[in-house]
């Protein structure tokens, strides 16, 4: 099918990063039925607010609305998809570049099978090392990317990096989800996960649900990482980040104790490198 699809993309000023993002959008995506939809969160800059009009004045693909609330992720693409008109909605940080034209093809091959929950993409830090290829739960007791910053071009475990498969998550910097599925799960939990561990709480309840989650190599993007809002570097940030884990281990700890279903049970859980454990001689 030719459905439309729905590019919701956060953002608080960064206006450079934001043209980069939408810019990359509008000339490199081959698939033509598509809309942007930014959602401000809280605007204040005059170059921010001058790269809106220009946008709204220069196509009809790309449209804003406004959510100025104190920043928390679920909210904000819980909004964006209320007021989407997609049938499909693209979740995406305002920090991504898409590489390959045929990216949303990719995703949307995967998204409009009945079985499939959220799809997620391959996504590269800017010196073209591995930043995101799938979720394994319960690597640092949490969850974690596994092959993170190895070489772009490497195969991976099994070639793993180079293949379509299954995964318990994937990342909310970039996932594709049919809008149905997303309002039948509820959303993303704007209440215990308001910035962290949203998305991968979000995958769980897909595959509560039944649903299988995928991770394609065939989109491909940059994601210049918490350009937009930082790190987990203060104090405060640090609290919060570990009450919404603590939340996730209390939800999620029957998936928790049982293990990723798709990571091999022998490699190393505290570390996000491929490795095998110590052997024991058990």
């Amino acid at each position: 099918g030719r459905p439309l699809v729905e590019i919701i993309i956060p953002f608080r000023d960064q206006p450079l990063m934001l043209r980069q993002c939408i810019d990359a959008l509008l000339t490199n995506t081959r698939y033509d039925e598509f809309r942007v939809l930014g959602i401000d969160n809280g605007s204040v800059e005059a170059l921010t607010l001058e790269l809106k009009e220009q946008y709204q004045r220069e196509t009809d693909q790309v449209h804003f609305i406004s959510l100025d609330v104190p920043f928390n992720f679920s909210q904000i693409v819980n909004f964006g998809v209320k007021h989407a008109q997609g049938d499909h909605v693209v979740l995406m940080n305002n920090d991504i570049e898409v590489i390959n034209s045929d990216w949303l093809e990719a995703m949307l091959e995967h998204s409009q099978r009945p079985e499939v929950g959220a799809v997620g993409a391959k996504l590269y830090y800017p010196d073209d090392t591995i930043q995101h290829a799938g979720i394994a739960i319960g690597i640092g007791e949490y969850a974690g990317h596994p092959h993170k910053h190895v070489e772009g071009g490497y195969s991976g475990y099994l070639n793993r990096l180079h293949n379509i498969q299954n995964v318990s998550a994937v990342t909310g910097a970039m996932m594709m989800v049919e809008r149905a599925v997303y309002e039948a799960v509820g959303g993303f939990d704007d209440q215990l996960f308001k910035v962290a561990c949203n998305d991968v709480d979000f995958c769980l309840r897909l595959g509560n649900m039944g649903l299988l989650n995928v991770f394609t190599p065939y989109a491909r993007a940059y994601h210049h990482e918490s350009v937009s809002r930082g790190y987990e570097d203060t104090p405060k940030k640090q609290a919060r980040f570990q009450q919404e884990v603590k939340a996730f281990q209390q939800r999620h700890a029957r998936a928790l104790s049982a293990g990723d279903p798709y990571y091999n049970r022998h490699f190393r859980l505290d570390t996000e490198e491929v490795l095998t454990q110590p052997w024991t001689g058990k």
